[in-house]
């Protein structure tokens, strides 16, 4: 028996049983598209945390206050023993050579008001470094003024969203606001960004650090920003940091020093298995639909009884019967396969226009791996009915036809 008779036989099948066969196809389409799908949204998350930490900038070093035992963790808010000071943030940038950008930054929240128009705002204090070091754009204007850090002046720049919200249209360059009770004159106004690791920078406005502190009463920073020449100066920098400010804070290791490669790959890989186990989850629904072929091929195998036994009275062999009906359960299980991952990549086409800025995107093992699984299961679950039907005994097929 030949490849192209191994085809024509499945066919037959497949038109003579086109409810169960439909029904078989839909059931494989579906377990193959949600692999896809939800192993898009994974893939996806973990895309979408990689980019938002390349944007924070290049060769960045994150001090945190507060000692974190546990690696892999990125502490967010907690008590901590002693707070992180500007002197603090001098002392490093004097003390280490490899740092090229030193930006304190505090945050905070406040209301900002311009002619009877006010809103909520994140206000973060920080210095002109911080520009460079976020890797942030003006649209117009100037940043934050050099100088010193102890003596800022009452100037601030704005966020997009705040330019449109409160100046209406109107040039805010050289307008007048008031923060948290404190009248700063506008300097300059920031590009569009969008939210990045948790604020929208478009909501934001930027004052000089010392004016944030006398605006909440806090001597604490939020973090400092170090950014260092070259990347192989990060793990002596990073030594360095601790050795510094263990030495200014009575001998206690009281920081954490966050690297973008390390809090990277912690997200990278609780977000991989994350997608792991989405796709396992996706695949449990192809075993389901494995039975569905099965019993399928179990009622074609009772069906055409009569034609097993006259292929094996024409001298067909067992084994090719076997290889018959396993072809039959083979295409039926590809075929699904392939129409699950048309439907997967059509959902995912919907998705990403209601979802522009989220980066959905199957890996690529998910895509052919969920093929296979689907071809395994059928030709599986097709190897109880082709074993059956070749077992046949001819004489008693053939006196069932008669029958």
């Amino acid at each position: 028996m030949s490849a192209a008779d191994l085809l024509k036989f499945a066919a037959g099948s497949f038109r003579g049983h086109r409810l169960r066969t439909a029904l078989s196809l839909v059931g494989v389409g579906i377990g193959v598209a949600a692999v896809v799908l939800l192993t898009s949204l994974g893939e996806g998350a973990r895309l979408y945390v990689s980019g938002e930490f390349l944007t924070l900038g290049s060769n960045l070093l994150i001090v945190v206050p507060g000692k974190t035992e546990t690696t892999g963790a990125f502490p967010v808010f907690g008590g901590v023993p002693r707070d992180l000071t500007l002197d603090d943030a001098l002392a490093l940038e004097r003390g280490i050579p490899a740092v090229r950008k030193m930006a304190p930054i505090i945050i905070g929240t406040a209301r900002a008001r311009v002619e009877g128009k006010s809103r909520e705002i994140t206000v973060a204090g920080t210095t002109a470094e911080f520009l460079g070091v976020r890797n942030l754009t003006l649209r117009s204007g100037q940043y934050l003024p050099d100088g010193d850090v102890g003596r800022g002046q009452r100037v601030c720049v704005i966020g997009a969203k705040v330019e449109s919200e409160l100046f209406e249209g109107r040039n805010p360059l050289g307008e007048t606001m008031r923060v948290g009770g404190t009248r700063y004159r506008v300097i300059g106004v920031m590009a569009p960004r969008g939210e990045s690791i948790g604020f929208d920078m478009d909501e934001m406005i930027h004052v000089p650090v010392s004016q944030s502190m006398k605006m909440f009463n806090r001597s604490g920073l939020f973090r400092i920003f170090l950014e260092v020449r070259f990347p192989r100066q990060m793990e002596h920098a990073e030594r360095r940091i601790i050795e510094i400010l263990k030495e200014r804070h009575g001998g206690v290791e009281d920081v954490t020093v966050l690297t973008q490669d390390a809090v990277l790959t912690a997200f990278n890989r609780i977000l991989r298995i994350l997608t792991a186990a989405l796709g396992g989850i996706a695949a449990v629904s192809l075993s389901v639909a494995g039975i569905g072929i099965m019993n399928v091929m179990l009622v074609a195998v009772t069906e055409r009884t009569s034609e097993v036994g006259l292929l094996k009275a024409l001298g067909v062999t067992r084994g090719q019967i076997l290889g018959v009906f396993l072809v039959e359960a083979a295409m039926m299980s590809t075929l699904g396969g392939l129409l699950g991952l048309g439907v997967g990549f059509a959902g995912l086409a919907v998705a990403r226009d209601v979802l522009p800025d989220f980066p959905l995107q199957p890996p690529v093992w998910a895509v052919y791996g969920g093929l296979a699984v689907a071809i395994g299961v059928g030709v599986v679950f097709g190897a109880i009915p082709a074993r059956r039907a070749s077992g046949l005994d001819p004489v008693l097929a053939l006196r069932k036809r008669r029958r």
